[in-house]
């Protein structure tokens, strides 16, 4: 088993930015002497000052001890010039995200440090293959992808290019993880593990509202409020910068030869083309500024809950729900005004259809049926109004604010978890990380409620092979192709197939 650096080692640290200055400070707190290095010796200077903020800040809220915080600011020192790193064990580099600049540090870090120190790059997007390819020892970078704010971001992705030695990519690891990180290996490939996995959580709810299916306020209430997310897809993406979003979406969509399932989209593109780039230009799905309101999730008007329903499916999700229902007095039977399923991929109308069911409404994918305190519905086009009431008065009397989603296959949380966990299969079918990886790569580095892999082994293999078949059915689209990992899953254990072992 790898051996994590000794805490009497050097750490230097080139680049004091936001990522810079909060890799200096973890590394400080884990005992490790650090020397900080910018061209700008100012920007170095006040790197440090804000370092000892923030461990004072640490301090004030009992997180750490008075003598911790000043041992750990006493350890981080500024450096001239990078002939000051030559005794350094590790050196980690946080500067632009440019590839020639990154080139060109290395190569005059090579002539500095010792045979045995160990560089890394926080690179999040580019190739770390490509940082190295013009080094004399290749072997020994690796990628130490921290997530921002540092200090609080459990993730680093320690990402190995192709001349990548092994034993320095676990090293590397067992670094992070004694610096109290939770880190995971991966295979230098567009966008690592997070940026690319995430992908589909902006580009699914980008489909949603080009189709029509809510406003962006419903859309993220219900992937908020159903599916558990911190934030919404639109609100993130105001947050994050459309700017930056769609740069990093049209990044990996290039990187992997235009294929379909990183398209970028109109939606986003037409924003940042008016300068509506989110929370920092005060406009982008939503408004910004003293006083304007946020917008209100669409909300059914209540209606009165007739004495019995049709819930229909053998899945877990809808026994969980029906559970719930029965607990507020609803009975529930074959029979019932509506016929009410799980969505498995197809429209309402869709399955109304093939079912010769006109009273068909879907609900969309909960992350917690028991204790959710919305739902989304979709009704078929067919749907009587009294059915539709119906369902919305079932599910009010259960305690669920009731959300309409236009008819669109796959509603927003089902589809998204599904093209989430599809994404996710495909780069361990890749060998771009281990199944574990994944998942805590997804729930550590972007919060995420459960990892996409864990998700879908509660929601069954073959659900999500059902939702992606129907999608892709419906669009026709090589976007919605099945992972050749979830076909073979299935194949090999058609009724039990997990990722996960139990």
């Amino acid at each position: 088993m790898a051996q994590a650096l000794d805490k009497n080692s050097v750490v230097a640290v080139i680049g004091s930015g936001a990522m810079g200055s909060g890799i200096a400070q973890v590394a400080a707190v884990a005992g490790h002497t650090v020397r900080l290095y910018d061209t700008r010796p100012d920007a170095v200077a006040q790197a440090i000052a804000g370092i000892g903020k923030a461990l004072a800040r640490l301090v004030e809220k009992g997180r750490m001890g008075a003598a911790e915080a000043d041992l750990a600011r006493e350890r981080v020192h500024p450096m001239r010039a990078l002939e000051e790193a030559k005794d350094a064990a590790l050196v980690v580099e946080a500067v632009v995200e440019d590839l020639d600049v990154k080139r060109d540090l290395f190569a005059e870090l090579e002539d500095v440090v010792g045979p045995d120190c160990i560089l890394t790059t926080n690179t999040s997007s580019i190739s770390v293959t490509a940082i190295g390819a013009t080094l004399k020892r290749p072997e020994r970078l690796a990628g130490m992808h921290f997530f921002n704010p540092v200090p609080l971001m459990a993730l680093v992705e320690v990402i190995s290019g192709v001349a990548t030695d092994k034993a320095v990519a676990d090293t590397v690891h067992a670094t992070a993880a004694a610096w109290g990180k939770s880190p995971v290996h991966a295979k230098s490939t567009p966008g690592f593990i997070v940026n690319r996995v995430a992908r589909p959580y902006y580009a699914e709810a980008l489909r949603l509202l080009l189709e029509r299916a809510a406003d962006p306020a419903t859309i993220d209430a219900v992937l908020r409020d159903c599916g558990g997310f911190r934030m919404g897809p639109f609100e993130l993406m105001d947050l994050i910068g459309h700017d930056v979003n769609y740069a990093v979406t049209q990044s990996v969509f290039h990187a992997y030869y235009g294929d379909p399932r990183f398209a970028p989209s109109v939606v986003q593109q037409e924003l940042v083309n008016a300068g509506f780039l989110g929370r920092k230009t005060g406009r982008g799905f939503y408004r910004y500024g003293e006083g304007v309101p946020m917008p209100q999730a669409q909300a059914e008007r209540a209606q009165p809950c007739p004495a019995q329903v049709a819930l229909g499916g053998a899945d877990p999700l809808t026994a969980a729900l029906e559970a719930r229902l029965r607990e507020a007095g609803i009975a529930v039977d074959s029979k019932g005004a509506a016929a009410i399923f799980l969505t498995d991929g197809r429209s309402a109308t869709q399955r109304a259809c093939d079912d010769g069911r006109p009273d068909t409404i879907l609900f969309d994918l909960l992350l917690d049926p028991a204790n959710a305190t919305r739902i989304a519905l979709a009704r078929a086009d067919q749907c009587s109004d009294a059915a539709w009431n119906a369902a919305v008065g079932v599910f009010q009397k259960a305690g669920f604010t009731v959300s309409r989603l236009d008819d669109v296959p796959g509603m927003a949380v089902m589809r998204t978890v599904a093209m989430l966990a599809n994404e996710a299969l495909d780069a361990v079918n890749q060998g771009v990380c281990s199944a574990a990886a994944v998942d805590i790569a997804m729930q550590k580095g972007v919060n995420y409620p459960r990892g996409p892999l864990a998700w879908a082994d509660a929601v069954g293999l073959r659900h999500v092979f059902t939702v992606l078949s129907n999608l892709g059915a419906t669009y026709g689209e090589d976007r919605y192709r099945v992972s050749p990992l979830l076909r073979r899953k299935l194949a090999a254990n058609p009724d039990g197939a997990r990722i996960h072992a139990q």
